[in-house]
């Protein structure tokens, strides 16, 4: 049978020939169908001299015979090859044949080798079909019993039920599979770059493995551990890899080059150098070799979060007090200029290392050169003075306890609300489909209905988990700055400069500094709120104040703390007759 003359020409892409089925028409023509054929999945095409496969050809058969039984004329033919989309919208065959059926106005009947190489959830189903009965459109199936007959609908909504279950099953096990695999340490998908994926035979098995690679492997290990130095940027140590030959694996697209920065950069955080792999949020020990120890890559990381913290840019000179003090003078006057390094060479050919302003090479501010010993000992006495004392650290524990306690409760109640409404909206989405089902909304009016009942769906399901959460993180924050807090200047004096430039970052956002050493600083959260609660206190004099917040809220490294009262809120911090700090103090 050949094709309609006014046919739309297919997109680009798709397979579209006439029928090759029997060239006797049947004796009774009641009707006139198109066939939809269609495998999820290239490799279903790509197993067989017939550029169609072995899937389609016998899809095509079945159909034709169940055409030819009931006297339909097969008008067109509609192929889906190797498309996995389960949403009807990502399929361009399938929008195709509907184009098709709206313009022409010339099928009685689809023909589909079964349902579920139509859709694979109801909500799908529901619509699709609703499409094809606005124009007298009756969906058949080469291999299962659904027509226009009550029992034909009810078997349809029954297979209809069934696929979307498969669907959900057969994505479940794909995931229980690849987790296993995690779980014993396989790796998925192809290796990082320094590393190659080999079939290896195992017992009259050939068994998929990971190898180094031997040309890539020792560069990425020295990657690592030249980047632990603190001594190069990103920049830097993409140029000297490039020198020393690592470059990227080559591809049918891209040919082999040098590592790009981000890559290089996602590559040095990368849990797989270390033996590790990962699937859903779980970390497993993997069956390949690490290239990294569990020290370098510790250090690696420390030296990325230190200079992203610090917002460095690639520079000559190198000290841990860098990208944390700014100048106190220009502070003074209402401007934020940063302090950077400099480097003099005397007479006699000795080195010199200064800190000076920036605010000096503009001509705007006239702080002296300061010396890197006198700095880096200021800096050290600054830390004597924010140091709190046992008795306001155990009162703090004290009320985080009983604020946790309070939040539990209000959690509970949240919790049981959210379910609630969840159950709601599960109901209307019934409802929803159930009028699909009977043409009793339009197809648009109905899909607009359905986004936003599941982008409600959504909402409230992420709200739920962040219930779980509550006060727990921030209670966290709170107890590791009490230890941090309880002698930090003997805690800083034994660290190294590496060590000391993270403790910095942890405690101050900015440190000021002028002729007469720090002159002021500003404190992250939680350490600021903390050290503001216990001077007020000093400064106040109370003999036995009590621990007042007005809130707790921490998130993504966030601690809000409000000091005073007339909060409906669970109590952090209780003090009496003095304002809210600000979160810059003067030393």
């Amino acid at each position: 049978m050949a094709l309609t003359p006014n046919a739309p020409a297919p997109p680009v892409g798709l397979q579209r020939r006439p029928p090759t089925g029997p060239s006797d028409p049947p004796t009774a023509v009641t009707g006139r169908a198109v066939l939809y054929l269609r495998v999820s999945t290239k490799s279903q095409v790509t197993t067989d001299y017939d550029p169609e496969g072995l899937s389609i050809p016998a899809q095509r058969l079945a159909c034709q015979r169940k055409a030819e039984q009931l006297g339909l004329s097969i008008v067109d033919e509609f192929i889906e090859p190797g498309k996995t989309a389960t949403s009807m919208d990502k399929r361009p065959a399938f929008q195709a044949m509907l184009s098709r059926i709206k313009q022409q106005r010339d099928v009685d009947f689809v023909v589909v080798y079964k349902l579920s190489r139509m859709n694979r959830n109801r909500i799908d189903d529901a619509l699709v079909m609703m499409s094809l009965r606005q124009f007298g459109v009756t969906l058949v199936s080469a291999t299962e019993h659904i027509d226009s007959t009550p029992v034909g609908q009810l078997m349809h909504g029954i297979l209809a039920t069934i696929n979307e279950f498969r669907s959900a099953e057969d994505g479940a096990d794909i995931r229980y599979k690849m987790g296993e695999k995690a779980r014993r340490g396989g790796t998925l998908g192809q290796a990082p770059l320094g590393y190659l994926n080999v079939r290896e035979q195992f017992e009259g098995r050939e068994v998929r493995s990971v190898i180094v690679d031997p040309e890539r492997g020792p560069l990425i290990t020295q990657a690592f551990e030249l980047y632990a130095t603190g001594r190069y940027t990103l920049t830097g140590l993409r140029n000297e890899l490039t020198k020393r030959g690592l470059v990227t694996r080559g591809t049918a697209r891209r040919p082999v080059g040098p590592v790009s920065i981000e890559k290089l950069r996602l590559m040095l955080r990368h849990r797989y150098y270390l033996g590790k792999v990962e699937y859903e949020g779980q970390e497993y020990e993997g069956r390949h070799p690490a290239l990294v120890t569990p020290e370098v890559f510790a250090k690696v990381l420390q030296v990325l979060d230190a200079k992203a913290t610090a917002g460095e840019r690639q520079r000559k000179h190198h000290h841990y007090l860098k990208g944390s003090v700014w100048c106190g003078d220009c502070h003074d006057r209402g401007r934020e200029s940063r302090v950077i390094v400099q480097r003099a060479v005397g007479r006699q050919g000795k080195t010199y290392w200064y800190f000076f302003c920036r605010g000096r090479q503009q001509h705007t501010c006239e702080l002296p050169y300061l010396s890197w010993d006198s700095v880096e000992e200021a800096v050290a006495r600054a830390y004597a003075r924010i140091r709190i004392t046992p008795e306001f650290a155990q009162r703090v524990r004290a009320t985080v306890r009983q604020a946790l306690a309070d939040e539990q409760q209000a959690a509970d109640l949240m919790r049981r609300h959210l379910k609630a409404e969840l159950r709601k909206l599960d109901a209307r989405e019934e409802r929803l489909l159930d009028l699909a089902e009977d043409g009793g909304l339009p197809r648009d009016k109905l899909r607009a209905r359905l986004d936003k009942l599941t982008a409600e769906q959504t909402r409230l399901t992420a709200e739920l988990a962040k219930v779980e959460s509550g006060l727990e993180a921030g209670a966290e924050a709170i107890e590791l700055a009490l230890c941090l807090l309880a002698d930090p200047q003997c805690l800083y004096e034994r660290l190294d400069d590496a060590q000391r430039r993270l403790l910095n970052q942890a405690f101050f956002d900015k440190l000021y500094i002028d002729v007469d050493g720090v002159s002021g600083v500003c404190l992250t959260e939680p350490i600021g709120p903390l050290v503001a609660a216990q001077e007020a206190l000093n400064a106040d004099g109370a003999t036995d104040p009590g621990c007042a917040a007005e809130g707790l809220s921490y998130g993504a490294g966030l601690l809000v703390t409000a000091l005073g009262g007339g909060s409906s809120k669970p109590a952090l911090v209780e003090v009496s007759g003095f304002e809210p700090p600000t979160s810059t103090l003067r030393t």
